[in-house]
Order: C-alpha cells, then sequence, then structure tokens
C-alpha cells in the first residue's frame, strides 16, 4: 500500500504541476470547451483510477471508492455556489479565478488528509464516536431540508481578518501575485484573501463530508483518493456549470437523501452493516431521481429570481 501512496502522490503532483505550468501559465478566461475538456479528463482519470483499485484490490475495495467518489463529488457541488459567491464578493477577475481556484484546492487537498486521518484513528481507537458522526450527518440533513445551510460572509471570515490584521491588503489584484513590496512595506493582494476564504470554505464543508465517506470505509487511502479527485474535478466543474447549476433545483433534496442514509448506516453499523453494493446503489439512486426530478419538473423563472434574493 506504501508504493500506492507514493505513486499516486507523484501522479497527482505531476499534474498539478502541468496544469499550472504548462497549460495554464498564463492567466487566462477558462471558457465552457476547455472546461468541459477539464472536466471529461479529471473524471475520467478518477474512474481509471477506481478500475485500478478494482483490478489490484478487488471488488469491495473498488465499490468503497466509487461510492465516495459520487458522495463527496456530489457534496461539493453546494461548494460551486460558495465560490461563486466569494469571487463576487472579492471582485475577483475572470482570468485570475483558475488561479485562485488552483491554490485554494491544493490548500485544501492538505487539510483533507489531515482530517481524514484524524477521523481514522478517532474511529479506531473509539468506536462509540462513528455514533456521533452519524448522529451529525442526520442532524445536517435535517438543516438542509430546513433550508438552514451553512452561510458564508467573507468580509467576517477569521482568516481575512488575521491577513489584514498582520499586513495591509492593496485594492488592486496586482497582475494575479500575492504579495507585493511598495515603499518598502510587504503588501498581501486581495488574490490571498480570495484563497484565504476557499479554504476556510473547504474546511466547513469538510466537517460534512469526510464523515459521510468515513460511513462507507475507514481504509485512509480509498477515502483520500476518492476526496482528491472529486476535489480535482469540482474546480472544473465550476466553469463548466457555474452559469447552469440552479437547473439542478432538486439536487438539494438527493443530498439531503444522501446524508440521512449515511448518517443511519453508521448508526446501525454495530447491528446491520449494509452491503457496500447495496449503498452505492441506494447513494447512486437519490443522486439520480433527484436530477431527473429537476429536468422534468424545471423550475419557473419567478422561483429562479426569488431564490437568488
Amino acid at each position: 500500500m506504501a508504493l500506492w501512496w507514493i505513486a499516486f502522490t507523484i501522479l497527482i503532483l505531476s499534474l498539478l504541476a502541468l496544469d499550472l505550468g504548462l497549460f495554464n501559465r498564463k492567466a487566462h478566461i477558462i471558457r465552457l470547451k476547455e472546461a468541459l475538456l477539464w472536466t471529461s479528463f479529471w473524471v475520467s482519470l478518477g474512474l481509471l483510477f477506481g478500475v485500478g483499485i478494482y483490478y489490484f484490490y478487488g471488488h469491495n475495495k473498488a465499490m468503497e471508492y466509487f461510492a465516495g467518489y459520487l458522495i463527496e463529488y456530489s457534496l461539493s457541488v453546494d461548494n460551486l455556489f460558495v465560490f461563486l459567491l466569494i469571487f463576487r464578493y472579492f471582485r475577483v477577475p475572470h482570468k485570475l479565478e483558475h488561479k485562485a481556484l488552483f491554490w485554494g484546492i491544493l490548500m485544501a487537498l492538505i487539510t483533507r488528509a489531515i482530517f481524514i486521518f484524524a477521523g481514522v484513528v478517532l474511529i479506531n481507537k473509539f468506536h462509540w464516536i462513528i455514533y456521533i458522526f452519524g448522529a451529525f450527518l442526520i442532524f445536517t440533513a435535517v438543516r438542509m431540508a430546513l433550508g438552514k445551510e451553512y452561510e458564508v460572509h467573507p468580509g467576517k471570515n477569521i482568516m481575512i481578518k488575521m491577513l489584514r490584521f498582520l499586513m495591509p491588503v492593496t485594492r488592486n489584484y496586482e497582475e494575479g501575485r500575492f504579495f507585493i513590496v511598495k515603499r518598502g512595506i510587504r503588501f498581501a493582494t486581495p488574490l490571498l484573501a480570495v484563497i484565504l476564504a476557499l479554504e476556510t470554505t473547504d474546511i466547513i464543508f469538510a466537517v460534512d463530508s469526510i464523515p459521510a465517506v468515513l460511513a462507507i470505509t475507514n481504509d485512509p487511502f480509498i477515502i483520500y483518493t476518492s476526496n482528491v479527485f472529486a476535489i480535482l474535478g469540482l474546480r472544473s466543474l465550476f466553469f463548466a456549470i457555474s452559469g447552469i447549476m440552479r437547473i439542478f433545483h432538486y439536487l438539494h433534496y438527493g443530498l439531503v437523501a444522501v446524508l440521512s442514509f449515511v448518517g443511519v448506516k453508521m448508526i446501525i453499523s454495530d447491528f446491520y452493516k449494509i452491503p457496500i453494493n447495496i449503498s452505492l446503489g441506494v447513494i447512486a439512486s437519490f443522486l439520480a431521481v433527484s436530477i431527473i426530478a429537476s429536468l422534468v419538473w424545471p423550475q419557473s423563472p419567478e422561483e429562479t429570481i426569488l431564490k437568488e434574493k
């Protein structure tokens, strides 16, 4: 397994280096065609990785990976709305959105690893904590169903306040740099503030998504790799569907059902273990029904305007 960790780390770092150093070396606006190509690439790579797990580690581990990937990717859709809010709040130039997401997600990969290993250690050492995770997921599902999700206020973000306390922040983006020096004084740019806002938001969402994947498996490698591929695919997905995300207005309820299911799965795990094949089928069914319902019963323009207010 150690070789898999090394190979996976080299693969991801190499791809990220190619992404920023070659394909996106110059800041530019990501068009729909490019976004769709990158989304297809990351999704295909994630699926191929799952096939590799099936070949080397068998059917059960592969099903755990695909279930974790599906949960993480679907829950991450909500992040897209928050990314949009943050970019609008900071008035990020379109050509710098890719760079902001790149560094924000790179930081997220590090914090997710810490969260995952901590969660696995806690469950292995204190098994009863699985009930707390399960109850928390059900509580989160109820909040989502009632429309009481996390509210993100970039202006009140504690990391942004700390940044402004430590050093002055320029008004301009200074051609995509993080720091500049003027008259012997070091300034941070708004781009650094945006990345800190993205990272803080990911930590908030990880509190939901990590326990959800822990309901499927406690294998750190499976949890982390499914998280990584979902997060990397999310970045390109943002540019591909940021303008049409509201089409899937019932997906929200699909996520409520998914969180409720995995929460119950955790709570009853000592009494009945739901087979991974059934878990994957149930999760996929909830998401598919919510997406199909969104297309069959589209939202009226008046409802869309009302929700955006």
